[in-house]
C-alpha cells in the first residue's frame, strides 16, 4: 500500500488549498484515513479524519469549520479542502491510513499503519 499526498503550497492569509492523497495497492473502502500537519518542530498533530465502518468524520477543533475531509473510492482518493487558511496552519501535511478498527484513536499517530510522504503547506501572513 502507497500513499501519495499532493496539493500543498504558498498561500496567502485566508487562501484555499486543497489537498489529495492518492492510496494505490488496495481500495480505500474498509480503512480508515487522516490528515496530520507537522510543524517545524513540533509533534505530528490530528487535523481530520474518516473512521471505517461508520465512516464517521472528526476534525481538530483548530480547524472546524474550515477545513473539509472528504473521499472518492473510484479514484481511491482522499482530500481535504482548506479555506480560511491561517499563518499557524503552515506545516508538512500528511496522509496515514489504517487497516484497524480504531474509533477514539483515530487522532494518534501511531494507530496508522501507512503513511504518505508529505506535502508542505506555507500561508503568509
Amino acid at each position: 500500500v502507497q500513499l501519495q499526498a499532493s496539493g500543498g503550497g504558498l498561500v496567502q492569509n485566508g487562501g484555499s488549498l486543497r489537498l489529495s492523497c492518492v492510496v494505490s495497492g488496495r481500495t480505500i473502502r474498509g480503512i480508515a484515513m487522516s490528515w496530520f500537519r507537522q510543524a517545524p518542530g513540533k509533534e505530528r498533530e490530528f487535523i481530520a479524519g474518516i473512521r471505517r465502518g461508520d465512516g464517521s468524520i472528526a476534525y481538530a477543533n483548530s480547524v472546524k469549520d474550515r477545513f473539509i475531509i472528504s473521499r472518492d473510492y473510484a479514484k481511491s482518493t482522499v482530500y481535504l479542502q482548506m479555506n480560511s487558511l491561517k499563518p499557524e496552519d503552515t506545516g508538512v501535511y500528511y496522509c496515514g491510513a489504517s487497516t484497524r478498527g480504531i474509533y477514539s484513536t483515530l487522532g494518534v499517530p501511531s494507530s496508522y499503519d501507512y503513511w504518505g510522504q508529505g506535502t508542505q503547506v506555507t500561508v503568509s501572513s
